[in-house]
């Protein structure tokens, strides 16, 4: 269901202020250590019970293949009612359980539940970002670290509400989940539509994109600092509600745009009449030109059409039979296609190796943290999401510009934030005095960039027509790196560290330097096969904004 809007009117940007409040409600899956807790001392599960549910959630979050079919084959609508079945019905269970409404559900049952659960972030996140880069194609970079950085925020979002709405309430939590999420969405999938995209730059359009960075950015700076303040100080309800009324606010300001566009039109500019000397010269030169390219054009589409029928003629007599071109970068790709270019997988190869060891330490971070001698590990989790967020928003923006300005491949910020963890993890394995908050300001960034570069890459080499095919199998890097840096890596040497010092858990920096080691030499390969990348995709964006903005390719089709 294709609506055919005019390119540059108000519903693209309707849609992306839905899109807002939709991916808020994607981001559900990242806050699972906020409920964790009541699954473990209600249940009575262990330790190693918990881990597993945590791997259900990111199984679930990051298995977003059939979303991404089926973005191709049915509108948004659809696709974001899957998601908001799998949330209703996932948390739903969820909840019954932490409740004690249904009384000794099999540990099986919870582990499906929850993969289900999360699995309504890769629908909904799926269906967002796909119809938003096709209704903004010439800005991808802009928009794709718009939205993920939006998603990034969600678990900010709801610890504000869990802790000042809810009363820190995890059973309060689930429940919003399992009814706010979607309300949420069924109230606003009419407006996330695919719309006609502008062919041509609009100004406009870099203020609009600049007024919501500037939106997003202070959204993400109240809630670091009220999350700051609430556990610090005690707030009254009255305080409280009004930092809620305010996150609600700073939630809707994109849609300031599309109503600023209703009350204030651009003004179309209006055509000066022309004078005697001017329509003579309008008599004199015009002329000649049209009535000379007139007979070019005319003779050369005889031509074409001369050829075109000989062409027919022989196919149909079997003596030319028409072999189809392979796309070429920039165009669409189908995932068959996709996966015989030696890019797609230098592409996923970079994405896993930065995403994969990121991730690690993310799973591990409240470890790390215990292990270096910090008790409280809700301001580094809070300073690396404020960062991740800072990631996603300036790779989007910064690699936009200098593909702009420079034709700079997007996979050179990729390399650059690769070379910039290596570092960080060696900072963590010195474990020096006053590096720990650092080196997690530092990895929240790079983890960000590298999320909104793959976006925003894998649309421009391969095409917007199976994007969320390719987005959601990119995304596989990151359940595979948790798999194996964290628990078979990490998790094996803090197993071992701790059976040397004889103990119930680790201390000291022994318990995670060899991981860092390795995480080092990790981002190192995957510097080189970024730099790689970068210079065979040279001449790709070269072409692609040749003019200083995306072009289209021809046969691009959304």
């Amino acid at each position: 269901m294709q609506a055919t809007v005019k390119a540059g009117t108000r519903p693209p940007w309707v849609g992306f202020a839905a899109a807002v409040w939709v991916g808020i409600a994607a981001g559900n899956s990242y806050c699972f250590p906020l409920y964790s807790d009541s699954l473990k001392t209600v249940l009575g599960f262990s330790q190693q019970q918990l881990t597993v549910l945590g791997v259900a959630n990111d199984f679930g979050e990051n298995t977003g293949i059939l979303p991404g079919i089926a973005c191709n084959y049915f509108p948004p609508w659809a696709v974001l009612l899957v998601g908001v079945f799998s949330a209703f019905f996932g948390y739903g269970v969820i909840w019954l359980a932490i409740t004690q409404t249904v009384h000794n559900l099999p540990y099986w049952v919870l582990w499906i539940a929850l993969v289900v659960a999360a699995n309504s972030s890769a629908w909904l996140g799926t269906a967002v970002l796909v119809t938003n880069l096709r209704n903004f194609p010439l800005s991808r970079g802009t928009v794709a670290g718009l939205l993920k950085g939006y998603i990034a925020l969600s678990a900010a979002v709801f610890t504000e509400v869990c802790t000042m709405l809810l009363n820190g309430s995890s059973t309060q939590l689930v429940l919003v989940f399992t009814l706010g999420i979607p309300i949420i969405c069924l109230a606003l999938m009419y407006y996330v539509r695919p719309c006609t995209p502008a062919s041509e730059p609009d100004p406009s359009e870099n203020v609009h994109f600049l007024f919501t960075q500037a939106s997003s950015l202070t959204l993400a700076i109240f809630l670091l600092t009220t999350t700051i303040l609430k556990n610090s100080l005690n707030l009254n309800k009255t305080i409280s509600y009004t930092f809620i009324a305010i996150v609600v606010v700073l939630l809707l300001s994109p849609l300031a745009i599309p109503i600023k566009m209703t009350l204030f039109p651009a003004t179309k500019k209006s055509i000066r009449p022309v004078d005697s000397s001017d329509s003579l010269d309008m008599k004199t030169e015009p002329l000649l030109t049209v009535s000379s390219s007139n007979t070019n054009l005319s003779s050369f589409r005889d031509n074409e059409y001369g050829s075109d029928v000989n062409l027919l003629l022989a196919v149909g007599e079997g003596a030319v039979k028409i072999k189809k071109r392979r796309p070429r970068r920039g165009e669409d790709f189908s995932f068959r296609e996709a996966i015989l270019k030696a890019d797609f997988w230098l592409l996923w190869t970079t994405y896993f190796l930065g995403i994969g060891s990121g991730v690690t330490v993310l799973n591990n971070l409240a470890q790390i943290a215990s292990s270096l001698g910090f008790d409280d590990t809700t301001t580094l989790m809070s300073l690396f999401s404020f960062c991740n967020f800072l990631g996603r928003l300036g790779g989007g923006a910064v690699s936009e510009y200098f593909v702009r300005s420079h034709t700079i491949p997007r996979t050179f910020w990729t390399m650059v934030t690769q070379i910039i963890m290596v570092l960080t993890y060696l900072l963590y394995a010195s474990a020096l005095k006053g590096t720990l908050y650092a080196a997690t300001a530092l990895l929240g960034i790079c983890y960000g960039v590298q999320i909104a570069i793959m976006v925003s890459t894998s649309s421009e080499l391969f095409g917007l027509k199976n994007f969320g095919l390719f987005f959601n199998f990119m995304q596989l890097g990151n359940p595979l790196g948790a798999l194996l840096f964290s628990g078979m890596l990490a998790g094996y040497i803090y197993d071992t560290e701790v059976a040397k010092q004889g103990g119930s858990m680790c201390l000291g920096p022994t318990c995670f330097r060899l991981t860092f080691f390795v995480l080092a030499c990790v981002c190192g390969l995957g510097t080189v096969l970024s730099l790689i990348l970068t210079l065979r995709i040279r001449p790709v964006y070269q072409m692609l904004y040749a003019g200083g903005s995306f072009r289209l390719p021809q046969a691009s089709s959304h």
